[in-house]
């Protein structure tokens, strides 16, 4: 391949900091530090390898990107022992491609290190072993590998995947006639001369990895059970490989199950459980009518499109990791859907929605895709995308959580760019904003921080226009820049949130109460929402009610407390537990976006209170505690 220069890679450092693709080091020595981004660039599948300059270094002290120059001093010495450990210190020699150039009269070197073949990973530093000394690219991070991200390199290799796995003590017996039924049905809709319509029960599931031979008879795989096992079958091997329907009152979690959530458990074969799930969500979400010209009877169509459902319970039931035991989870809130699964997308984020998907489950997803439930060719986020856009909702918000092994799509029963949002937009006409960054300020109001990875997924842009239109954003004094490098975030200023807002109850301050549904939203459940005593409001997250001192300390602030004495209560409250940005602001009965960017962002910045997701400060379940006292 046609590798880049320093000076293009320069650019592209300077404009939006390290990367999937760039790391910066001193080079001052070859170290352990350098071969876990050589095993990290070796193994991540699909990037082609990455670039790592030596000769470049950062300043400390700099809250933005302050990248330098520093040169490498002796450039021959360095070379010869990157090339010497790459070939001797790694389970199979790596071969990096290392020029020398001069930059400012300095001396620098770009060592471009290629990804390895399929069956040479994982590739891992020999004196650490395996699993410790594999590494993944992960934005601008080397990560150790997981169990998963090992058994994923194998699989590449061409072994067996897991949903391959039979499973000793099951039978014929334990596959639903109703859902071979209905493959063969929706298989001979799409497909009417495919040949495997006309086989027998035993020779069909043995064609699609469904059963196995094994021990002198046939059984289920893994695959099979999932896809035709009776709920008798399913509930005895995998009795939390179920769907779990969640409605809950208001935007937050709820601390009392028995009062404040309904919930249903749906179980089945895949084949039939994912129309079932999807029929259930559709049948939840908000209505528009439709009546076209020459019609004489309304048609009532899903505020949310039916494609996005679709999509999104077919993708969480496809590519969860079935290894855990952990139910997918539909949760309907009153302003959005959460569609949360086990199993972090093996698909880097920032390639959500190009075309290519890499699969978990092959032979379930080979299924689903002959009979027309999903696609396998990587373009159903887009398609997401495009059907919410079209719709003029807010673009679905994908989390993938390497560490906790998890993902979620947000659903937002939002339209952006409405009536009240454009009359908003209009105190700042003298900015000229285009659509995407007035879609950020939209962002930043209602949640309260925005980050590059956000702006992306809202816009659908790449890394360096988002990371320019942000800093445009900044230097118009809309946002403020907070954290470092790649754990960069921005918050509203003064200009965005007015301070005068925090003296208002939330509803003057343009912020809808989280019991409340929002307008056009979804319809409230049965049964109120009881407060807690002392008149504060519900909790969030599963937290339980404040101490009685804390909720003295709460009610004796008042609408007009100084800053300091709301900054003591909120120290006061993250002793207590870590508290999200939207539990600290409605229990103090502030505005959520005031109360991020007043207190929290500096309190944070000054040391008084630390994140819990250091890494990420605009993650959605963000939350704040304070440092501990030694």
């Amino acid at each position: 391949m046609s590798t880049l220069s320093f000076d293009e890679l320069w650019q592209k450092l300077c404009a939006g900091d390290e990367s999937v693709e760039i790391e910066a080091k001193l080079g001052e020595q070859i170290g352990p530090s350098i071969l876990e981004t050589v095993s990290a660039f070796a193994n991540e599948p699909g990037r082609g390898g990455g670039y790592i300059l030596l000769g470049v270094g950062r300043s400390r002290h700099s809250l933005f990107p302050d990248y330098t120059v520093t040169g490498v001093a002796k450039p021959d010495q360095i070379q010869a022992a990157l090339a010497s450990m790459c070939r001797t210190n790694l389970s199979v020699p790596v071969r990096p491609q290392i020029t020398t150039e001069a930059h400012d009269d300095r001396t620098v070197l770009v060592a471009y290190i290629p990804e390895a073949q399929p069956h040479e990973k994982p590739v891992y530093v020999t004196k650490k072993g395996l699993p410790r000394g594999a590494f993944r690219r992960i934005g601008s991070t080397d990560q150790c590998c997981t169990e998963e991200d090992i058994a994923l390199f194998y699989q590449l290799r061409g072994a067996k995947t897991f949903d391959e796995t039979p499973l000793d003590d099951t039978a014929m017996g334990d596959f639903d006639p109703v859902a071979l039924a209905r493959y063969r049905e929706a298989r001979a809709r799409l497909n009417p001369t495919a040949p495997e319509v006309a086989y027998g029960d035993e020779e069909l599931l043995y064609a699609l990895a469904a059963s196995a031979r094994h021990g002198g008879g046939t059984c289920a795989t893994v695959a099979g059970l999932m896809l035709f096992g009776t709920e008798a079958a399913l509930r005895r091997h995998a009795p939390m490989a179920r769907v779990d329907y969640i409605r809950v009152e208001g935007r937050d979690w709820v601390p009392d199950p028995e009062r404040r959530y309904e919930a249903v458990e749906m179980r089945g074969p895949l084949v039939t459980l994912i129309p079932r799930v999807v029929g259930q969500v559709l049948d939840d979400v908000p209505k528009a009518f439709s009546l076209k010209e020459g019609q004489l009877y309304r048609k009532d169509v899903p505020l949310i499109p039916r494609t996005v459902i679709r999509e999104a319970v077919v993708n969480a039931l496809m590519h969860r990791n079935y290894r855990h035991k952990h139910p997918v989870q539909v949760i309907r809130y009153a302003n959005r859907i959460e569609i949360r699964n086990p199993g972090h997308s093996l698909v880097p984020d920032d390639r959500l929605g190009e075309p290519g998907s890499r699969c978990r489950n092959e032979k379930i997803a080979a299924v689903l895709h002959e009979i027309g439930l999903a696609e396998t060719k990587g373009t159903g986020i887009r398609a997401m995308r495009e059907a919410m856009e079209r719709a003029n909702l807010t673009f679905p918000l994908f989390e993938s959580d390497r560490e906790r092994d998890s993902f979620a799509v947000t659903l937002l029963v939002h339209h952006f760019l409405g009536p009240d949002d454009i009359a908003w937009l209009e105190q700042f006409k003298d900015c000229s904003l285009s659509d995407e960054e007035a879609k950020a300020l939209i962002v930043v109001r209602e949640v309260g921080a925005i980050n590059n990875a956000f702006y992306r997924n809202t816009n659908h842009v790449d890394t360096l226009t988002a990371s320019a239109h942000l800093r445009r954003l900044r230097d118009m004094g809309l946002l403020d820049q907070k954290g470092k490098g790649a754990a960069t975030y921005y918050v509203p200023t003064s200009r965005l949130v007015p301070a005068q807002e925090a003296e208002l109850p939330q509803e003057e301050a343009g912020v809808t109460l989280p019991d409340k549904a929002l307008s056009g939203g979804l319809p409230p459940l049965s049964g109120g929402l009881p407060p807690l005593s002392g008149g504060l409001p519900p909790l969030s997250g599963g937290l339980p009610p404040l101490p009685e001192d804390l909720t003295r300390a709460v009610q004796a602030l008042g609408r007009r407390a100084s800053p300091q004495q709301v900054r003591e209560a909120i120290l006061q409250l993250c002793r207590w537990r870590p508290l999200r940005a939207s539990e600290i602001a409605r229990v103090l009965g502030r505005n959520q976006t005031y109360v991020s960017g007043r207190y929290l962002g500096p309190m944070v910045e000054e040391g008084a209170l630390e994140y819990t997701l250091p890494d990420n400060p605009a993650h959605p379940q963000q939350a704040y505690r304070a440092p501990e006292q030694h």
